[in-house]
This record gives structure tokens, C-alpha cells and sequence, in this order.
């Protein structure tokens, strides 16, 4: 699919068009679930997440709130608004080995299992930064957003993600360099 024409398709959204509508939860959808996914690591948590930010997009439109404009940092600001305060109810779960798959279907176990491992261990370290750092680092890197969308996501001047993603490198780095000496030497 191609990229979209956010204007044309928030103006026809603000009209409740049907088919408006359909092609921003097609385009949208599966971002958003990666997005979800990365941050929540649980299929249906992430789920959830996509279906809560559609229906606050839906709601909004209904008021007659909602995005004038920057209709892709409207819905990534409102998916992480959703996760920021799962986690706030309740904190990230640690790695359940239960939930990865071991079967003989996998070409190697071992390498499952370290990539899940992986997986949890830069989530956890993300989460130790603070929520716009960890936006940017998502945004900028996983997402591909360029830096004047994370701004609009962010609601801050291109500048200061600049900062942001500079201090928030700094730091991820300092977080998993940290982890890293902490871990017992198996000898």
C-alpha cells in the first residue's frame, strides 16, 4: 500500500467515511501492532492496544476532536499514551521461558531462546528510560519516523527530539553496558 495522503483521509475521517476509515486502520493497524508489540511483548496486549487507540481515534472524530493534521503522531502518540498506562497499572512481565516456542519446527532452540532473551532484555532497559526517550529511540529507530514526525508526536520542537534521542542513546547505552558487567561469569 502506498504512503497515504493523511490530510485527504483525516478530512473524509472527520465525514465518517467509510471507506476513509477502513484504509487508515489498514495502513495503520499493523504499524501500530508492531509498535504494541515491541514495547508490550504480548500478542494480546498489543491487540488491545490497537483496537483502544482506533476506538479513542473513532470517539474523538465522533466529539469533534481529534487530529487536524499529523494523523500518523496522532495514533503513535495515542497507542503510547495506552501502553504508558498499562505499565503504569501494572510493570512489564519478566521473560516466561514457558511462552517460547521450543518445538522441533524450530531450526534451533538455542537461538529462539536467546533472541527472546534479547528481546526482554532491551525492553526491560528501555523502560528504564524516561517515556520520551523511549519514544524517540522507538520512533527514530524500529518505526523509521523522521525526526520532524517524532516531533509532532512528541508535541516538542525538532530540536529538542534532536537532544532527546542523544540523551536517550546515551543512556540506553549506559543501561546495557551496566547489565552487561552485572552478569556472572560462568567459569
Amino acid at each position: 500500500m502506498n504512503a497515504p495522503n493523511e490530510q485527504e483521509w483525516l478530512q473524509a475521517a472527520q465525514r465518517f467515511d467509510p471507506e476513509a476509515l477502513a484504509a487508515i486502520y489498514d495502513y495503520y493497524s499493523p504499524r501500530l501492532y508492531a509498535y504494541a508489540m515491541r514495547l508490550l511483548g504480548n500478542r494480546d496486549l498489543a491487540e488491545e492496544c490497537v483496537a483502544e487507540t482506533f476506538a479513542r481515534f473513532l470517539h474523538a472524530l465522533h466529539v469533534g476532536h481529534g487530529p487536524r493534521q499529523q494523523l500518523q503522531a496522532y495514533l503513535y502518540r495515542t497507542a503510547h499514551n495506552w501502553i504508558t498506562d498499562r505499565y503504569r497499572r501494572q510493570p512489564p512481565p519478566s521473560l516466561n521461558t514457558d511462552d517460547i516456542d521450543l518445538s522441533t519446527g524450530t531450526p534451533n532452540p538455542e537461538t529462539s531462546l536467546e533472541t527472546a532473551w534479547m528481546r526482554q532484555r532491551l525492553r526491560r532497559a528501555l523502560w528504564q528510560l524516561t517515556p520520551d526517550q523511549r519514544q524517540v529511540i522507538l520512533l527514530r529507530f524500529v518505526e523509521d519516523l523522521d525526526n520532524e514526525t517524532v516531533a509532532a508526536v512528541l508535541q516538542k520542537p525538532v530540536g529538542a527530539v534532536k537532544a532527546l534521542q542523544h540523551r536517550a542513546l546515551v543512556a540506553l547505552r549506559r543501561i546495557l553496558e551496566r547489565e552487561v558487567e552485572n552478569v556472572p561469569n560462568p567459569s
